[in-house]
């Protein structure tokens, strides 16, 4: 599903806004020196608290190109919360996996849709099983060829928004979205979106899928050197470091 924003600024420096569609932004391409990251709807989520009733998570199929083109909903509690230590080697290959590293990092990594370690207990049917400790981390279903700037420094910053209102007891609906254009094999960037039942925890983000120093074909997911993409990391945030990435059979 793809939402509406509202007023749009185009400063480098801070977080845009926009009143197009989130299949809008994503036709705009990503220009360097840019915020990576877009408001939609003023940052407001769609979704409606009322429609917590399970703790569950809702995978969608891949679609005819093995994409995970649909958003998934998690329907999340305290008791999901998963320790990183519980983190396992990641075998699966989305679609425009093409790796390279550089000073020794990977670029990409497998970016999962429903975080690990908000998914303690759900299973690859999206159902919570008591005995199972860990997230859902090897389900294709969840997963997308996503930058290692896009998931560990951009979706990060929602996931701990989403970690900190479960560790506060809050339940939350949290819904994303790989956003691919056309036939392309590797997305433009994720829709992010989360509402607590309490409507304490709000947000609603596009996340452009950038990397700093490389230049991506998201028909194919192969990329090229590029010292002049820029890529600022968002104000109050750690920034971003290649070593944050180098154990690359977890992601």
């Amino acid at each position: 599903m793809l939402l509406t924003g509202c007023s749009v600024t185009d400063s480098p420096t801070t977080n845009r806004s926009s009143s197009d569609t989130v299949e809008q932004i994503a036709k705009r391409p990503y220009q360097s020196g840019h915020e990576a990251v877009v408001k939609v709807n003023g940052n407001k989520s769609t979704l409606a608290p009322e429609d917590w009733k399970t703790n569950q998570v809702e995978y969608h199929d891949l679609d005819k190109l093995n994409r995970t083109a649909s958003a998934n909903t998690a329907y999340l509690e305290n008791r999901n919360l998963a320790k990183g230590s519980l983190r396992v080697r990641q075998i699966f290959q989305p679609t425009g996996w093409h790796q390279k590293f550089v000073d020794g990092a990977p670029i990409i990594n497998r970016g999962h849709m429903i975080a690990y370690s908000i998914s303690g207990g759900i299973d690859q049917d999206g159902q919570y099983q008591p005995g199972q400790r860990s997230g859902d981390q090897n389900n294709p279903k969840n997963l997308f060829t996503q930058t290692a700037f896009s998931n560990q420094n951009l979706q990060t910053i929602y996931e701990d928004k989403v970690r900190d209102a479960l560790y506060h007891y809050k339940k939350v609906i949290f819904q994303v979205q790989p956003v691919f254009l056309n036939d392309n094999l590797m997305a433009t960037g994720v829709h992010l979106q989360a509402l607590s039942t309490d409507k304490e925890l709000n947000f609603n983000v596009f996340i452009y899928n950038v990397q700093p120093g490389v230049k991506f074909d998201y028909a194919t997911g192969r990329s090229v050197i590029d010292h002049d993409m820029k890529v600022p990391q968002p104000a109050g945030t750690h920034g971003f470091s290649s070593s944050s990435s180098r154990k690359s059979s977890y992601y």
